[in-house]
Order: structure tokens, then sequence, then C-alpha cells
């Protein structure tokens, strides 16, 4: 549930999913449930309407305070509760807010339970209140989170005394926990946006804005840089020169890092359809084999649970360790990428050299009818023929919005030019 704070997201609605959490959880056992934020401003006031929506059906409400995400997920699966809550609107800026949902495994909330929180917002039906003894209560539960850490920490081969690494925390979760973690590995730790005003979270830094942490790991010398979003599901990285490791290179310096201490077995590389091609043929080289899902960190996370694999996630910096975490996790994907450089006392400009990136257009086209455009035979025809003469040196990706008239038009080749005008070929056929 996701929108700007008290126009689109409401504390009412916050209040209200509460009550239906703490009902639907609560028919048979006192529910427990793991709540953690970002630093929003916003993130307190919903933090408060969720409490008293769960204590007022029976819950009771465990408070991690600020947190990251993926602390939320591990906290809920390993101290059995029912499920777990995260306030945030992750790299949206500060007067976005989200209440993303969690089961007890960690995982993204089941569809059935969203179908009935959405249904319940929308009836105006009342569930019981608790009563006497019944009524929940609000627990602090900064312990867990200290848990938390300790397992990222326990999570790392080896000391990384003497490395220099460079942290962007996006003025959000981060801001105290990536600290912590790498100065208690030793590492020598250089942070920036680790100020948070409940205003500033992502704005002008963080993964979405790494161009300032590129200069300051090279103004500083240091040896890598992590950068975070607001609530630390992704990272993106930036080896000693400056340049930017993006998700698709972290798939691949640790996916290959794993087959060559051969603990990656039969498992496969899961992506998303928009991974770079690069990415494809880097992992075709290797002999590492790779599965394609629908966008979003869900279907990925869905593949390798299903299918067992050991490693995926998006281009974004979305990352999952298959035996290690159910969801995105930044810093766990920071120690992971350290990982490889300690261990194979290589530079992460070295590790992620075997993979090139293709150059790569995506545009938007507003469409009256999104299917009609797509079935269209002078449309289907144009991509046929840019797939055609791209033969192995490029592909084209058509997306359908799943909320707006529009299309995703992307197309990958060797160069930027031919990408562009294969893109406006493909949308001038859909225009006509």
């Amino acid at each position: 549930f996701r929108g700007e704070a008290n126009k689109d997201l409401t504390v009412e609605h916050a209040f209200k999913i509460g009550r239906y959490l703490g009902w639907f959880y609560g028919k048979d056992h006192k529910a427990k449930v793991v709540i953690g934020k970002d630093t929003r401003r916003s993130s307190y006031m919903f933090e408060s309407a969720l409490c008293a929506g769960l204590t007022a059906s029976g819950a009771d409400a465990y408070l991690l305070h600020v947190t990251t995400t993926p602390s939320v997920s591990y906290v809920a699966r390993a101290d059995d509760f029912d499920c777990g809550i995260m306030i945030s609107a992750s790299h949206n800026p500060y007067h976005d807010n989200g209440i993303k949902l969690l089961n007890g495994e960690g995982e993204k909330m089941d569809d059935t339970v969203l179908d009935g929180i959405e249904a319940y917002l929308d009836s105006g039906e009342e569930l019981p209140y608790a009563t006497l003894d019944a009524i929940g209560r609000t627990v602090d539960y900064a312990a867990g989170r200290n848990r938390y850490i300790g397992y990222l920490i326990s999570l790392a081969t080896r000391s990384y005394k003497g490395k220099k690494v460079g942290l962007d925390c996006a003025n959000g979760s981060t801001w105290m926990m990536a600290k912590s973690v790498f100065d208690a590995l030793g590492a020598d730790t250089f942070v920036i946006n680790n100020h948070p005003d409940g205003l500033n979270i992502n704005v002008d830094c963080g993964s979405t804005h790494i161009e300032h942490l590129q200069k300051y790991v090279l103004d500083n010398g240091l040896d890598v840089g992590f950068a975070f979003d607001g609530d630390a599901d992704r990272c993106l990285a930036v080896d000693e020169k400056g340049n930017v490791v993006n998700g698709d290179h972290i798939l691949y310096v640790c996916a290959k890092y794993m087959q060559e201490r051969g603990i990656f077995g039969n498992s496969k590389v899961v992506t998303t359809i928009m991974s770079n091609m690069g990415l494809y043929k880097a992992l075709d080289a290797l002999g590492i084999g790779y599965e394609k899902t629908a966008v979003g960190d869900k279907y990925v996370a869905e593949n390798m649970r299903q299918n067992g694999h050991l490693i995926g996630g998006e281009q974004s910096g979305h990352i999952i360790f298959g035996r290690l975490a159910n969801t995105g996790d930044g810093i766990l994907t920071a120690i992971k990428v350290m990982e490889a450089m300690c261990e194979t006392k290589q530079p992460l400009s070295v590790l992620a050299s075997g993979m090139k990136m293709y150059p790569q257009k995506l545009k938007i086209v507003v469409v009256t009818d999104k299917d009609e455009t797509l079935n269209c035979e002078e449309v289907k025809a144009a991509v046929k023929q840019v797939e055609a003469e791209l033969g192995e040196n490029g592909r084209v990706v058509l997306r359908k919005s799943g909320t707006e008239p529009l299309l995703r038009v992307m197309v990958e080749a060797t160069s930027d030019d031919l990408c562009e005008e294969k893109v406006d070929y493909i949308i001038d056929a859909m225009r006509k």
C-alpha cells in the first residue's frame, strides 16, 4: 500500500490495515506482528496508527523502530511472528510512504491476505474489538534488530581490516546500521548521507543518485563503495576506479565466485526480463544457466523458492541470496561482494570486468489499447524485423504498464545510436 502520506495513504488506512491483520491472525491465538520503519517523517505517524489498529484487534505489536526491510523479513522468520510490516516507500521521495506486508516466512504477503485487506478497506464493515485482557500490547523490540545485525556480521568469511569502504546510506534505514556492521568487521568505514531529518531520505543521494558515491570513492581513494536505497533492500556498488557496478554486475560477480568455489552446483541465476543482455552472454561464457521472470523482485523470489536457486535479482540492485534471506538485502549484498573481493584478493573492477553492458534504450508510449497495439500485425512485423536485424547482438522487450495506458519499448544493441533508431522504428509502427 503506497502513496503520498495523508493524501493517498492516510492514518485511517494504516489503522484499518492493523485492525484487519490483528483480527485475521488472531482468530485462534494471540497474534504477534513485528513492525519496522524508515526515516520519513510520516513513518512515525503510520507506526502509531498500525499499533493502535493491531492492539485494538487483540494483537501484540513488536517495534524494531528505524530499521531495514530485510531486517523485518529476518526477524519475522527467525522469531516466529505471524507477519511483518515495514513502513517505507523505498526509493521514493519523503512525502510518499508505504506499508509493506510480509508473511511469517519473511516473504511478500500472500495475495489472499492482501485481497482481504483491500476488501475490508473498501467495505465499511466493522471488525470486533478486543476487550479486557484480550487487548493487545506494544513491545519495544530493538533486540530483534540487534540480533539481525549480529546475523549479518556472522556471514562474513574474514576480516575487512585494511579495506577502505564507502557507504551511502541515502539518509534512510541504514544510517546507523551499515556503519556498525562494517566497523565490526574491521573495515575503515567512510559514510555519507547518514544524517536523516525526516525530509531528506533519497534526496540527491543513495542508489538513485550514485554519482555522489562515485566521486567520494575517487576523492578518498577507497577500495569500494556501496549505495543503499531508503529501506535498504537494494544495493549498488562503485569499484575503486569510480565505475558503477549495478545489480547485473553483482549477479555476475557473485555467481562466478560461487561457481569457482564449487558451491553453485546446478543452480541458475534468476533475473527479470529487463536484465542486460551482457549478463546473459557473460553467464553463457561461464556455462552458468539462468531463468527470466516478469519484472519485480517478487517474481524472482518465487522462482528461486520453487526451484531452489541460490541467487537472483534485478539490475536496480535488488539481490536475493536464496539460503540466507527471503528478500533483497542491501547490506547482505555488500557483504557478499566483499567476500568475493577478499577471498580472491582482486579489486571489484577486475571481478566485474568479465561482463560488458550492452547499450539500452527504453521509451514509453501512451496508447489507447495496450493489447490491441501489441497484437497489431504491423507492430509485430516491425518487432520481428528489428530482432532479425539485431540478431544475436541485440534484443527487443515490450512491456505493458500494469496501471496506466502505457507501453514500454526497450531495445538493446551494440551502440546507443542503433538502440535509438530501432526503438523509434517500433514506436513509429505503433503510432501508425
